[in-house]
């Protein structure tokens, strides 16, 4: 006999793939913002990493989509529509399932306005886009802070997933700190060039 789809379980893997796929995302991001250039570096290689990111960032949205539609057919804790797409009524964790869907409906902010970036200007595309940042942050907030078992309502924060998440959280944030870092470098350096030039 088939053991019945632990419904939850599979949402909490789900949600795991898309932090995953969001923190590469968020990385490769960075690297296209300090202006990384995989053919000057690697000559021999051809690596679109726009191509990626693009596709990392699509593929984020669909797993976050495919977590939360997934609890639509647990049994354990009874999940409807209203909870899923207004969590605040949700029956566990209204606060926690609030945060992870501000994340994702900024995302989609995100990657609407991505799509139509030749239409909205560059300006308005760029400022819309740094709204991923905090969506991120959201995203790593609802991924630590939720109970992934949706029994008691408290995260084991000591949990493989809840490790897993908090290291991506670090991951992110290590790579934004160098980015911004070495924007400061090249800013000064620009700035000397001018002085001397």
């Amino acid at each position: 006999m088939l053991k019945e789809i632990d419904w939850i379980t599979l949402s909490a893997d789900i949600g795991l793939g898309a932090v995953a796929s969001a923190t590469l995302s968020i990385c490769l991001g960075l690297l296209i913002a300090v202006r990384y250039s995989p053919l000057r570096l690697w000559p021999h290689r051809r690596i679109d990493i726009f191509r990626i990111h693009r596709l990392l960032a699509y593929l984020t949205l669909v797993a976050i989509a495919a977590h939360v539609l997934v609890l639509l057919l647990a049994r354990r804790v009874i999940f409807r529509w209203i909870d899923i797409l207004l969590p605040i009524h949700s029956p566990l964790q209204p606060l926690q399932n609030t945060l992870g869907a501000i994340a994702l409906y900024v995302l989609l902010v995100v990657l609407i306005s991505s799509l139509v970036r030749v239409e909205i200007g560059r300006r308005l595309w760029k400022s819309l886009h740094y709204l991923a940042y905090p969506a991120g942050l959201l995203l790593f907030i609802h991924g630590i802070f939720t109970d992934s078992e949706l029994k008691t309502g408290k995260a084991d924060l000591l949990d493989g997933e809840k490790v897993f998440v908090m290291g991506c959280f670090l991951l992110v944030l290590g790579a934004s700190l160098f980015a911004l870092r070495l924007r400061r470098v090249r800013a000064r350096e620009k700035l000397l060039r001018t002085v001397a030039g």
